[in-house]
């Protein structure tokens, strides 16, 4: 009975390894992916315009509100209107009197003309009714070209807003003097929608950019179609405004090595201010077969970036991996994977390369995205174990 006893403890005392701990695999996504050329740049106003007072007079009203989005034609300030009214009634009355004056001349002429024919005016008083005719109306053509003047000078008294945009605040207060001896500077308006975003390409970039075209059998004329992103840097990697190519420059600065290059962008809720850092990108190169890992399966050693494998004996190892650009949540592998890889995308603090792990493979998008399994997720998918 002793010996019995001695036996049962000491199979009761006996070591039992622990299972291998669970992790979540998934294999490398494979699809299309563009890959970018990423640059900085700043946003600028496609028009900014001092609105001036050209003509001189004392400020009567100022028609809107510091820093209002104003529509092509408002109204914005009132210069007092009185005196050029009045210029241009008198240019108005002047040409009334000028056309009286060769209505009178001209018929003047045509009796002294009828005369001479019949040789009853000699033709020294034909030619002076003649002149004091072209004379006349030489004065009803110049009293005609003051009536213009009269009536664009009435117009500068009205300052309309030349185009769409918002208008800064007013440097110049209701009464005060404006136009005396120099245009006046009454506020500016600056156009946002749409709007420029200026940024520089490398000389390198530009032979890639020129070839990748070439390839296509575009030419450079075509640069104008080519979609551009611009991204905020509040918001995050995310390129969410959409453009196009507007101007290239045609010469590289020989001083920098760069290429001066502008995007056009619709901006109607004007939420891309002048003046704004961005984040550019341009698509470069279609990738037809890329694969791609979620961002966080990838880690950094000495060697470089890697990512965590499960092999045929559920044996941890690590790869290698040339990585490129991110894709919402998922990174694309350049190189260093293939398609059969067991890429590591949960629970990858439990797997230590040459340790042995229990893989479970991810059942929806969001454990190959990196979620790690749950533990009923876990319990319900069927182990793997290797002796």
């Amino acid at each position: 009975m002793a010996a019995l006893l001695l036996a049962a403890c000491s199979e009761e005392n006996k070591y039992v390894p622990p299972p291998p701990p669970d992790v979540t695999i998934a294999a490398p996504v494979r699809q299309e992916v563009t890959r970018y050329l990423n640059f900085t740049g700043n946003t600028a106003s496609i028009n900014s315009v001092d609105l001036v007072a050209r003509v001189e007079g004392f400020l009567m009203s100022i028609d809107y509100k510091d820093g209002a989005v104003v529509k092509k034609g408002d109204r914005l300030f009132l210069i007092q209107q009185d005196t050029y009214q009045a210029d241009l009634d008198q240019a108005k009355a002047q040409l009334a009197s000028a056309e009286a004056e060769l209505t009178n001349n001209r018929a003047e002429y045509q009796r002294q003309s009828t005369l001479g024919q019949q040789d009853f005016s000699s033709q020294a008083t034909v030619d002076k009714a003649r002149a004091s005719m072209e004379q006349a109306q030489a004065s009803v053509d110049a009293a005609k070209a003051n009536i213009e003047i009269a009536t664009i000078n009435l117009g500068y008294t009205t300052v309309l807003a030349p185009f769409d945009g918002i208008v800064t605040r007013h440097l110049a207060d209701v009464g005060q003097l404006v136009g005396h001896n120099q245009p006046t500077t009454l506020a500016t308006i600056v156009q946002m929608n749409p709007i420029y975003a200026y940024f520089n390409i490398g000389e390198n970039q530009v032979l890639r950019i020129k070839d990748a075209l070439a390839a296509q059998g575009r030419t450079i004329e075509q640069v104008k179609e080519i979609e551009i992103d611009v991204g905020l840097q509040n918001e995050g990697d995310e390129y969410p405004h959409k453009g196009r190519l507007d101007y290239v420059s045609p010469e590289v600065d020989p001083s920098t090595g760069t290429l001066l290059v502008r995007g056009v962008f619709e901006n109607a809720k004007l939420s891309l201010l002048p003046g704004l850092f961005v984040r550019v990108r341009i698509p470069a190169q279609k990738i037809p077969d890329a694969y791609l890992v979620p961002d966080t399966s990838i880690g950094t050693a000495q060697q470089g970036k890697y990512v965590l494998v499960v092999n045929k004996d559920n044996v941890v190892e690590q790869k290698i991996v040339t990585t490129g650009q991110q894709v919402g949540e998922m990174r694309v592998v350049e190189s260093g994977l293939t398609a059969d890889d067991r890429v590591v995308t949960g629970g990858i603090q439990r797997a230590a390369p040459g340790s042995k792990v229990n893989p479970v493979v991810a059942t929806d998008k969001a454990a190959a995205a990196g979620t790690p399994a749950t533990p009923a997720a876990a319990a319900a998918a069927p182990a793997k174990t290797g002796n």
